[in-house]
């Protein structure tokens, strides 16, 4: 079932922003969630908004923004952060704590290989207002064969392969619980970070996969990273980026 294997983000947190640094290409993403979303000036939901840092930057471009998460932890971050901006609330995507038409958009992004799809996506179509869009971010299935981390733990592309759905697969998911008007845009980008910072990216466990992975895994993947990773390292990123239409309710 999507979402069985989502760990618990909590130790995660106190980390979770300096192992993952604003760039470039974050601001690039966030552009393209707000220009897809149409989400400037509208009333707009962040989905497992971890450490508020995307619901922050979307405030900043003028938007009204609510997040949920499942994390204490997580929201403790985003509280202090959010400056009374944001209205944080700590909640399940398949059981939003919001009335029905709430809503005027969602966003979610690295969130869908986390949840139960077929009713976290009903949620969304529940506090949506009819007409209200969804714009949802997520990896291609091609982004987990070039990525930097597969190279040294193979394990890693393995685990996220059963986890992140396909474009065409969430395209039709999102059909199926009420969304009309799907369209994915893709988004290719290249990153670039030093040994040093992907070493400690690794064993800071930086995404939630690595939390996913037996002790043993994990040690042998660390020490081959320590041997085999180049001084400056590039990879390429890519994203589909799909948008869908609450159907009337």
């Amino acid at each position: 079932m999507a979402g069985a294997e989502a760990p618990d983000f909590g130790p995660l947190a106190e980390d979770y922003d300096r192992l993952r640094p604003v760039d470039e290409n974050w601001w690039e993403l966030v552009d393209l969630l707000l220009s897809e979303g149409d989400l400037a000036g509208r009333r707009v939901l962040d989905v497992g908004c971890g450490t508020g840092r995307l619901a922050a930057a979307l405030v900043e471009r003028g938007a009204r923004v609510w997040g949920v998460d499942p994390s204490e932890e997580m929201l403790a971050l985003a509280r202090a952060a959010g400056g009374g901006r944001v209205g944080f609330k700590l909640g399940h995507a398949e059981a939003l704590p919001f009335k029905d038409g709430w809503f005027e958009r969602a966003v979610l992004r690295l969130v869908v290989h986390l949840v139960d799809r077929p009713r976290a996506l009903a949620e969304l179509v529940r506090v949506l207002q009819p007409g209200g869009r969804a714009v949802i971010a997520t990896f291609t299935p091609d982004h987990f064969e070039w990525y930097w981390l597969t190279d040294v733990l193979p394990e890693v592309a393995e685990v996220d392969r059963r986890r992140f759905p396909t474009p065409d697969a969430l395209a039709a998911e999102l059909e199926a619980a009420g969304f009309a008007f799907v369209r994915t845009r893709t988004l290719r980008q290249r990153a670039r970070l030093s040994r040093a910072d992907a070493l400690e990216r690794i064993r800071g466990r930086y995404i939630s996969t690595l939390r996913l992975l037996d002790d043993e895994t994990f040690a042998a993947g660390l020490a081959r990273a320590e041997r085999e990773l180049p001084e400056e390292i590039e990879t390429p990123l890519e994203w589909a980026v799909l948008t869908a239409e609450a159907g009337a309710q």
